[in-house]
């Protein structure tokens, strides 16, 4: 079970003490050669790479995982890179991730003797799990956290601060916020979604291993049913409150409107960053038992669309646009103006639009009995101001008397590195 990456000198790809968690000795020698061309050999000489249509490419110009066709589950993982981790090994970090989310992208395990693949007197590389599964869609997407730069304390641990971008910081507490620090914040975040999730699951279990003596897991959280959409192919979903949520994402084919809105630019600066997005994470808790007591009409009224077909109260179908100007025949808006629709439009946040790829989320009861659910909102931004403007907006709108927000991130997510290179390899230029 080898590859020609197999024959790579010892120590030029996958660190020792990061692949593998402990010292091994020699025992580790040999397991990779480096990253950039590796996902390529991988592809054309060996004949467990996944079929080209059950993958995505992780390098290129746009991050994976954003305009990506949504897949039906997440696992997200926020890290703190350890105190006594240098700079040269937050750099050793990023290329042993990039190294091992390429081969895993393509349907490998993180190195080439894998999972069986190794001595039997030394742990695996790879933990085996995801094994005869196929690379169901995996993609993994990497962000830098404002702590990266600049400590809370003021403190650069990299020498990073000159290179922050002025716009990432943490994001100011909203109307509704009931923050837990145990699941916001991160100097690091990875992404991982995949058509099944125990290929998402072993992507960040991996990865997270891989980290051992650089960065430690800080939070993370598991998400099933997606709750947008990417592509006009897809249908919309629905989320906890049994709504269709996502019928106005931007899709992958609005080349024009992501350059607009998701993607920043290289006038916006810094330079490192031009091509790639800012994601903001937010753990969003339902009162699904109360909601589950409303009337339909008014879950309708709160909502602003039918919840059967998804349209507009205002009329139409599910993609009509809303006619906030309707009314009926007494003259109160067909729309209620604090309405989530009406709220959250476009029209009542200067134009502003995001890309958004939230997924649900139950992790089992509360306390009192409840269930212990709601959405995990991701969204893609071109500025977090952006986003700023509209969680303003929808903070007071009707829905949120149902709502909670106990998590919460910001992270800048650098373009996707060129062949041969490694996640914000240009940060650290």
């Amino acid at each position: 079970m080898t590859d020609p990456e197999s024959q790579g000198r010892p120590g030029a790809g996958l660190s020792r003490r990061g692949l593998l968690g402990l010292a091994l000795g020699a025992g580790a020698a040999g397991v990779a050669v480096g990253v950039g061309g590796a996902a390529l050999v991988a592809r054309a000489t060996d004949p467990r790479a996944a079929s080209p249509a059950d993958t995505h490419p992780f390098f290129g110009e746009h991050p994976s995982g954003i305009t990506t066709e949504v897949q039906d589950h997440l696992h997200f993982a926020a890290f703190d890179v350890m105190d006594t981790t240098s700079r040269d090994e937050l750099i050793e970090l990023l290329q042993d991730w990039s190294y091992a989310a390429s081969r895993m992208m393509l349907g490998l395990e993180v190195s080439a003797s894998g999972a069986i693949g190794g001595s039997p007197d030394a742990p695996p590389d790879d933990t085996g799990e995801a094994l005869g599964l196929p690379a169901s869609n995996l993609t993994i997407t990497v962000g830098f956290g404002p702590t990266l730069f600049r400590t809370d304390e003021g403190a650069d641990r990299f020498g990073l601060a000159d290179q922050a971008p002025p716009a990432l910081a943490m994001l100011p507490p909203f109307l509704g916020d009931d923050l837990d620090p145990g699941h916001s914040g991160g100097d690091l975040c990875i992404q991982a979604c995949a058509d099944d999730p125990q290929v998402a699951v072993h992507a960040v279990r991996n990865l997270s291993r891989i980290a051992f003596g650089r960065a430690r897991l800080r939070w993370s959280q598991l998400g099933f049913g997606r709750t947008s959409r990417t592509s006009a192919q897809q249908q919309t979903p629905r989320n906890l409150f049994g709504f269709k949520d996502g019928t106005a994402n931007l899709l992958a084919t609005d080349e024009q409107a992501l350059a607009e809105h998701v993607w920043v630019s290289t006038e916006d600066g810094p330079a490192w960053l031009a091509g790639g997005s800012y994601l903001v994470a937010r753990k969003i808790a339902m009162k699904i038992e109360t909601w589950d007591r409303v009337r339909l009409a008014e879950q309708e009224q709160i909502t602003g669309r039918t919840k059967g077909s998804g349209a507009p109260l205002s009329g139409g179908d599910e993609f009509t646009p809303p006619d906030f100007a309707a009314a009926w025949g007494s003259g109160m808006p067909t729309i209620d103006p604090a309405s989530h629709v009406a709220r959250a439009h476009p029209d009542a946040n200067g134009g502003i639009r995001m890309l958004r790829r939230g997924y649900n989320y139950v992790d089992g009861n509360t306390a009192l009995g409840r269930l212990d659910a709601g959405l995990f909102f991701l969204a893609y931004v071109r500025s977090p101001e952006r986003f700023i403007t509209v969680q303003r907006s929808v903070a007071t709108d009707l829905m949120m008397e149902y709502l909670l927000t106990i998590g919460s991130g910001i992270w800048a997510v650098p373009p996707a590195p060129a062949e041969g290179s490694f996640i914000g390899a240009a940060l650290f230029a």
